[in-house]
């Protein structure tokens, strides 16, 4: 047995016996991707386990991530900070050896999949970042910016309506220095793939512009060896390597079948296993010599070193472009970044002009371009529907997604990730749906991505209920650690677009209408709390009696109810509340400040679903809201006929009274 094979199989052994002692999990393709993986991880890709974080390391998503035995594994053997104990504790509470990666979990995740092509969309995201930062950063002699992205995906990802957007832009982009490695294994949870999967995936991707290198044998290290020798020659293109692997390889009686994919092997086929492959070990025993041949920290350390003496001459000739590029890298924004915006709020203020806030957000980022280099904007071809282009943003600076809402979404998660640029993206609210994962990934994984999302209500009019948000709004503010926020005015739109760029954790939904709103009066200390998440707006004349609760076009309609009914003498008070998770985490003396408890009598105002509302109004409180789909009709039309009135604000105000 030559020493390769001994060390893919380290790999086998682990992944059998971590899913078998958790009696979960899918050994199938780690055992299946052992051989390529033995190769890439200690022989091709640039990476230091000693400082998983360097910046311009390679980076490697595992798309396929139920197999994340495979990745546990490389990580464990190579030499990162994940003990044998963390593996011996797969899928277990609180275990950084989750049942699918997870990014912040688990030192060298680059980013979370499971959710099958999400992955190729974050390495496509990956991708873009080094080219942009290449392009922006490297001088003649100094390719201080020099990575590669890898990415393994399985037949499933591949059948992923996702894959198809991400490759196409990806091959559209020549984004060269993205490597994806297919597993073509032929086998999903349902069996064998023929009756659903009869993709030519190779020209498919050849289709798409991609270089395929075809036909590799992924149990064979000559052939893998010469496939990824081609995989790194220069190219134009994004590279696709074919590999024909057995899932479950090294499993007697299961391996090549559906049996091998996602379930423990059993205790028989396990001693089987270790027969066939000659594994004298026990479970989780590794024997030192093959622990001393995995360990990549030596490699990684002089790779690093290099980058380091390179980057200090670098520094040496370009100082101000090597501090900017650490600066970026590690996430903090320029000194006085927030000045440009804050005038925008402050002239909003003063000329009191009523705006579509899409206008409203466009000003706003005319006003960080210039601060704020790393913004990296982009639209699912609704790019002047969504006000998402800037006064003078040019392509390095602007990417057109095309009419692919998940892939861009999925290709932001992976900008973020990789770091260097603060990407967001636009779409109407009601295309929120198709990314509906690749947002939810987003919050799940902490980052700061920035989902631009317009035409907010049915006041966007004659595009009818196929366009016209009902229950978005509640999908949204129902995720968790997702801030989402509705602004009513430019004011509002600024304040929300400070506050998701100072976000360095949770990702925001920024919710603009398509119709102008009216400015609304404020005093110096209302402008503050607006950052607060709800406010008052409109001080009560006399003892309060009413709160009404209202967001983005309909804190207007809020305001008008309110004049109405304080002028017949109700002490009535108008809370804006452009974003309730923030202000749901503010302390309860400033929550009873806005809305106080003894106050029974509430109305809430917004032209969507109602139910999220009745938590701040309580059941003897009234919502008035939106709890059908939509119609096609001019936009104030559709508002009034489905009930967004100052006249049904009033009277939901009176039959509390």
């Amino acid at each position: 047995m030559s020493a390769r094979t001994d060390r893919a199989n380290a790999i086998r052994a682990l992944a059998m016996d971590a899913v078998q002692q958790a009696n979960s999990g899918h050994p199938g393709a780690p055992m299946g991707l052992a051989d390529i993986a033995e190769v890439l991880w200690r022989e091709v890709l640039r990476h230091n386990p000693r400082d998983p974080g360097w910046i311009d390391r390679d980076r490697f998503v595992l798309s396929n991530g139920h197999g994340s035995m495979l990745l546990y594994s490389l990580l464990h053997l190579s030499g990162y900070a994940v003990s044998i104990e963390d593996l011996k504790s797969f899928r277990q509470l609180h275990s950084a050896t989750a049942g699918h990666p997870e990014y912040g979990e688990c030192v060298g995740v680059e980013t979370t999949t499971g959710p099958l092509g999400q992955g190729l969309g974050n390495a496509v995201g990956m991708a873009l970042a080094e080219q942009k930062l290449a392009k922006t950063f490297n001088r003649e002699g100094f390719s201080v910016v020099d990575h590669r992205t890898w990415v393994v995906v399985g037949d499933g990802c591949l059948m992923e309506g996702v894959s198809h957007e991400v490759a196409s832009l990806a091959g559209t982009l020549k984004l060269n220095k993205l490597i994806c490695i297919y597993d073509d294994n032929g086998i999903s949870i349902d069996g064998e793939i023929t009756d659903w999967f009869t993709d030519d995936v190779p020209a498919r991707f050849e289709a798409y512009g991609w270089r395929v290198i075809r036909d590799v044998d992924g149990h064979d290290p000559d052939s893998i060896v010469s496939a990824l020798e081609q995989a790194v020659e220069p190219t134009d293109r994004p590279t696709l390597v074919c590999c024909r692997t057995v899932i479950g390889s090294g499993a007697p009686n299961k391996q090549g079948t559906a049996d091998a994919h996602g379930a423990a092997l059993g205790e028989e086929e396990v001693a089987a296993t270790r027969l066939a492959l000659n594994w004298g070990y026990g479970p989780f025993e590794i024997p030192e010599r093959i622990y001393a041949e995995w360990d990549c920290r030596g490699r990684g350390s002089e790779l690093q070193e290099a980058w380091k003496t390179l980057f200090a001459a670098y520094r040496e000739s370009y100082p101000e472009l090597a501090c900017e590029l650490i600066r970026r890298m590690t996430g903090k924004l320029p000194e006085h970044w927030q000045t440009g915006i804050r005038k925008v709020a402050a002239d909003a203020q003063v000329a009191m002009e009523p705006l579509e806030t899409r206008k409203s957000s466009q000003r706003c980022l005319t006003a960080l371009a210039d601060s704020v280099p790393e913004l990296f904007g982009g639209s699912a071809d609704l790019t002047s529907s969504n006000g998402t282009k800037w006064t003078g943003a040019g392509a390095d600076r602007y990417l057109s997604y095309g009419v692919r809402e998940f892939g861009m979404t999925a290709i932001t998660n992976g900008i973020v990730l990789h770091g260097g640029l603060r990407p967001y993206t636009g779409t109407f609210l009601v295309f929120m749906e198709y990314a509906r994962n690749a947002v939810r990934l987003a919050a799940l994984m902490q980052i700061p991505n920035i989902f631009v999302y317009t035409h907010d209500s049915v006041a966007l009019g004659e595009d009818g209920p196929t366009h016209q948000p009902i229950e978005q709004l509640t999908n949204l503010r129902t995720t968790p650690g997702l801030t989402t926020w509705r602004p009513c005015d430019t004011v509002e739109s600024a304040v929300a677009w400070e506050a998701a760029l100072s976000s360095n954790k949770r990702p925001s939904a920024l919710i603009f209408t398509r119709q102008k709103t009216s400015p609304q009066a404020r005093d110096a200390d209302t402008l503050a709390n607006i950052r607060r998440g709800g406010y008052v707006l409109v001080v009560e004349r006399s003892a309060l009696e009413l709160v009404i609760i209202a967001t983005g076009s309909e804190v207007e309609l809020a305001v008008a109810a309110a004049t109405e009914l304080s002028s017949e003498g109700v002490g009535v008070r108008v809370v804006s509340m452009p974003a309730t998770d923030v202000f749901l985490a503010e302390d309860e003396a400033y929550r009873e400040s806005v809305l106080p408890a003894e106050i029974k009598t509430r109305v809430a105002v917004e032209a969507g679903h109602p139910d999220y509302w009745y938590r701040f109004v309580g059941l003897d409180g009234v919502v008035v809201g939106i709890d059908t789909f939509g119609l096609s009709a001019p936009g104030a039309i559709a508002m009034e006929t489905l009930g967004m009135t100052v006249n049904n604000v009033v009277a939901a105000a009176r039959s509390l009274l």
